[in-house]
């Protein structure tokens, strides 16, 4: 073997590399600008929190929100409905977790770890259906009071769980808590 023929190996070798790196780099600026639209948007990241005055909603009625994009249920619970979701039994619910960014991770779906204060009249969840992210009707719909996503037939109860469907888990629980008797803040 000549030194020329051992030279011809290492060029073709480099030509290699560098077809395959200039292909990756140009696949990957191809691919960026598809993964990125995916991101939220500088209007929806700037709403990280916000305020909303539930002042006037009455016992038994709902006021929705957009809170990053996405509505979020604020439920001004009667006793009934309280009563009602805190008498279900753990061991019926297809999703143990309560979902709730405010408690433990891991905390069992009671309507107390559901509920945004210690009397349960409020109840703040993401209104987006864990199946198929539809909006789930409310206002006591479905066959246990609560949320009915009519998509596929998720059944969620007076506290957000899902009960029966296809939707995996119970309606998410975002950041929330009373800066005042009748504002809640978000994020």
């Amino acid at each position: 073997m000549s030194h020329a023929e051992d030279n011809e190996g290492t060029r073709r070798d480099f030509l290699y590399f560098a077809t395959a790196g200039a292909g990756a780099v140009t696949a990957g600026a191809a691919i960026w600008p598809l993964v990125n639209q995916m991101n939220p948007t500088a209007d929806v990241l700037a709403l990280s929190s916000i305020l909303v005055d539930v002042s006037m909603v009455e016992p038994g009625s709902q006021l929705t929100v957009l809170f990053q994009g996405k509505p979020v249920f604020i439920r001004r619970r009667t006793e009934d409905e309280i009563e009602m979701a805190r008498n279900v039994d753990l061991a019926d619910l297809p999703d143990p977790v309560a979902r709730n960014a405010n408690v433990a991770e891991d905390a069992p779906a009671t309507d107390e770890n559901r509920a945004l204060g210690e009397s349960g009249e409020w109840l703040v969840q993401t209104g987006v259906c864990t199946h198929l992210g539809c909006v789930p009707l409310g206002d006591g719909a479905g066959d246990y009071s609560g949320w009915f996503c009519p998509c596929h037939g998720s059944h969620y109860d007076a506290s957000g769980r899902i009960r029966r469907g296809p939707a995996p888990e119970n309606l998410p629980i975002p950041v929330a808590a009373f800066v005042d008797d009748g504002t809640i803040q978000l994020g």
